[in-house]
């Protein structure tokens, strides 16, 4: 491990320089994407936007202080949002000098070329399964929080787990926002990878009168319907359209809700705890009276909060989570590349 900081900088500017190969390349790759993510064509296309193609020197610096220093690192993918593995091989490659990397075998396409662009002779791909078999200084895992769980169960004595886990993001509207400005933003943040990132709001809370909260709503909804006349969501699994009933029917029933061809947003009780929603572009939208009560009410979910984006998003620090990501609204997707995108554990 005798790489200094600049070194380690390189080896991650080498892997920016192969994402705008990749970039260069999407419209070959859209197909295979969208048939592996369930994404439309668009959506992909739409999604390849989040693909980082550059950072300042301060932002690598910051990843590479964050990755750590080990002789190995082994990466484990899911398949929620394509471009995501850019950022894990950037930090892996930051800690190791060795990097293999299990791409999800659900969707291998962007991992393979990245890999294939950057003609790193560090980073290998493999295909092995059984983690009590990995041997490496840390195990990178990316996916839901009781797959995270069963790999630090599963991985060999003295292996360091790094998880990135279960999350959601959630949009807080102040009283000094327009409503249907903050619905377009929102919107632009919902459809990305049809909400199915850490960063994706799920809930937006809206300062003032219930009234605001239900134009919010309305707005959301109208815009969310153009949306999706330009960029089409991608196939529900049976269990998500089972989900996206089940939720929708209660909030109809509680609050309000308005469905649409490609998303559903409903309105929250003030009395009520918030009924989270599934991803597939479901937003719950609910009143707040200040932004104390808006920090109340993120509190039983708390721990899974990666991201708040506001439209006075220098305000949230107070309300938010402190390994939440704080962004614009309409940005929430578009983190800087200055380490992982969910912090908990960088930040534990």
């Amino acid at each position: 491990m005798t790489r200094g900081v600049d070194q380690r900088v390189a080896d991650v500017r080498r892997l920016l320089g192969a994402a705008r190969a990749v970039y260069d390349d999407r419209a070959r790759l859209v197909p295979a994407i969208a048939a592996s993510t369930g994404l439309s064509p668009e959506g992909v296309l739409l999604g390849f936007g989040c693909l980082e193609q550059d950072a300042s020197d301060a932002d690598l610096q910051a990843l590479v202080g964050l990755a750590g220093r080990t002789r190995r690192v082994h990466v484990v993918l899911s398949a929620n949002v394509f471009v995501a593995p850019l950022r894990a091989l950037a930090l892996a490659r930051a800690a190791a000098e060795e990097v293999t990397i299990r791409p999800s075998p659900r969707d291998p396409t962007l991992t393979e070329a990245l890999a294939r662009a950057a003609a790193d002779p560090a980073i290998r791909i493999v295909d092995d399964r059984d983690i009590a078999r990995v041997e490496a200084g840390e195990i990178h895992i990316y996916g839901r929080s009781e797959v995270v769980d069963a790999v630090r169960k599963a991985a060999r004595p003295g292996v360091v787990v790094r998880g990135h886990g279960t999350g959601m993001g959630v949009a807080v509207v102040t009283c000094a926002a327009d409503v249907r400005e903050a619905a377009r933003a929102i919107a632009d943040d919902v459809v990305l990878f049809d909400q199915r990132g850490c960063l994706s709001p799920r809930v937006a809370l809206v300062e003032g009168r219930p009234d605001r909260a239900e134009s919010l709503a309305r707005a959301l909804d109208e815009v969310l319907e153009a949306l999706g006349e330009r960029v089409g969501r991608g196939a529900l699994s049976p269990a998500e359209r089972q989900e996206s009933i089940r939720w929708t029917d209660t909030l109809a029933f509680a609050g309000g809700a308005w469905s649409g061809a490609h998303h559903v947003v409903a309105l929250g009780t003030p009395s009520s705890p918030l009924l989270l929603p599934p991803p597939g572009r479901h937003v719950l939208v609910a009143a707040v009276a200040s932004l104390g009560e808006a920090a109340a009410r993120i509190a039983p979910f708390a721990r899974y909060v990666v991201a708040i984006g506001s439209d006075e998003a220098a305000r949230m620090g107070p309300i938010a989570p402190p390994h939440a990501r704080l962004s614009p609204l309409g940005r929430m997707q578009h983190p800087a590349f200055d380490g992982p995108v969910d912090r908990r554990d960088a930040l534990a």
